[in-house]
């Protein structure tokens, strides 16, 4: 499996890992104090769950464990990224009913796994979030998971209800996939709510929505339809869909005709990736850029080329990468209504109901953000809702934070980014502090811009 200087080729994909399970640790029987009320902890709604007291429920003290999947996480932060230690608590792992089988964590072959912490330490608040991507309820427990449960969080992730390069053969009709993300998404909310009242005594005082790219597109999409669930919410390059488009089956086709050498630098440009951006081109050419669009283009669209994907995107990783010839030419305006209403179903609209705070890296060369998180801003301002948005722009910040280890002068991490816009959002929500205006975050010339990140525009790197 090819590497890129520490970041694994599709190793979230394709790797299996090995886990011991630690020793639990001893709950405390008394109703207060290391784990108590574990007992009490039921999900409501899951076929299947497993409760254990642990000592920590950071990646730190995880790792190695079935309690979270390292290789999961490959890519998404940078090498040298710090995080907490050392929270303890009780960890609840378990699926809700579902039909298909794509995800095999713990040996389950089941779809529709949760993860939920609770820490000891309760700061009275959740977070939820859904896989990025085609990951599963582990993938971001560094990039978020560890920084929340030390700041006091309570932490639920789900796997979205089907994973994997195969996704898109989940569901009877076009779009059945990732209208799943979307109910998964809403359902662990509402169950992790009521875990907590059952551990904690009370119900959270405080629900925030957050994700990665995927991941992102859900934080849009439950601040829409669901916000009476929700505090707020920070959305990580979150993917764009619309009926009409822009999405990224607007957006990659010409990077397939760039392959195969029916696409020149300037139609690239045109289709929104950023000037600059070409270094990175290379590796999502090879990685993400066939891949992405075959598998969507499947799961909304798979009358278009029945035999491409077929119903396996393949079975080595040549095979899982190799672009379909026929996305060269795909042209979403022209393809029948009823494709449009298959994204329709999935759409966002910009009618957020509660804050949201939108980062974009301008070096994004998955989702580039003149075709993404632009046109969500400019949707959220035309609906009305611009008051309760912030947008800023991460100079240097691309798609996964991992490609800062290949080139550390050119990219910085979203992640502190990432941090930093959490806190804003918190200190908007229950301090009345409004974030800084819209702008870009440069990146600084000096400091540790993998672990810092001021948002206040100045450009230095601070905790």
């Amino acid at each position: 499996m090819r590497t890129l200087r520490g970041v694994p080729f599709l190793a979230a994909l394709l790797t299996a890992v090995s886990l011991t399970a630690p020793r639990p640790a001893t709950a405390a029987t008394d109703g207060s104090g290391h784990c108590a009320r574990q007992e009490r902890v039921r999900v409501p709604g899951a076929a299947l769950q497993r409760t254990a007291c642990l000592d920590d429920l950071t990646t730190t003290g995880l790792a190695g464990t079935p309690y979270t999947d390292l290789a999961d996480q490959a890519g998404l932060t940078a090498g040298g990224t710090r995080s907490p230690s050392r929270i303890s608590g009780v960890q609840v792992d378990g699926y809700f009913p579902d039909s298909s089988r794509f995800n095999n964590t713990h040996g389950w072959r089941h779809d529709a796994q949760f993860v939920i912490r609770l820490p000891d330490d309760w700061n009275g608040g959740l977070v939820v979030t859904g896989a990025p991507g085609t990951r599963k309820q582990y993938a971001t427990d560094k990039a978020i998971s560890d920084r929340v449960l030390a700041q006091g969080y309570a932490y639920a992730a789900t796997d979205k209800g089907n994973s994997g390069t195969d996704f898109y053969r989940d569901g009877a009709r076009p779009g059945d996939a990732v209208a799943e993300w979307n109910a998964r998404t809403t359902q662990l909310t509402r169950a992790a709510r009521r875990v907590a009242a059952q551990r904690y005594g009370h119900a959270p005082r405080r629900t925030y929505i957050t994700g990665i790219s995927n991941g992102g597109y859900l934080t849009r999409w439950q601040l829409e339809n669901h916000p009476e669930l929700y505090d707020g919410g920070v959305d990580w390059e979150g993917a764009l869909w619309t009926t009409h488009g822009p999405h990224l089956l607007t957006s990659l086709p010409v990077t397939v005709a760039r392959t195969f050498g029916a696409a020149r630098v300037e139609d690239l440009y045109a289709a929104g990736f950023a000037r600059g951006s070409a270094f990175l081109w290379p590796y999502h050419e090879k990685s993400y850029w066939g891949l992405t669009q075959k598998i969507y283009r499947a799961e909304f669209d798979p009358a278009y080329d029945p035999r491409c994907p077929g119903p396996t995107a393949g079975s080595t990783v040549e095979e899982i990468l190799a672009p379909c010839p026929s996305d060269a030419a795909y042209d979403y305006a022209r393809r029948p209504a009823s494709v449009h209403r298959a994204v329709a179903r999935v759409a966002l609209t910009g009618r957020i109901g509660k804050p949201l705070i939108t980062l974009h890296g301008d070096m994004d060369a998955l989702l580039p953000k003149a075709a993404d998180s632009d046109v969500y801003a400019r949707m959220i301002d035309a609906r009305g809702r611009g008051g309760l948005h912030r947008y800023y722009t991460i100079a240097g910040g691309t798609h996964v934070d991992g490609l800062y280890d290949t080139y550390p002068e050119r990219l910085r991490p979203i992640l502190p980014c990432f941090r930093s816009a959490f806190d804003a959002l918190t200190a908007w929500v229950e301090q009345g502090t409004a974030p800084p205006a819209d702008h870009t975050v440069d990146r600084p010339a000096d400091g540790d811009v993998v672990n810092a990140c001021a948002l206040d525009g100045t450009g230095a790197a601070r905790p």
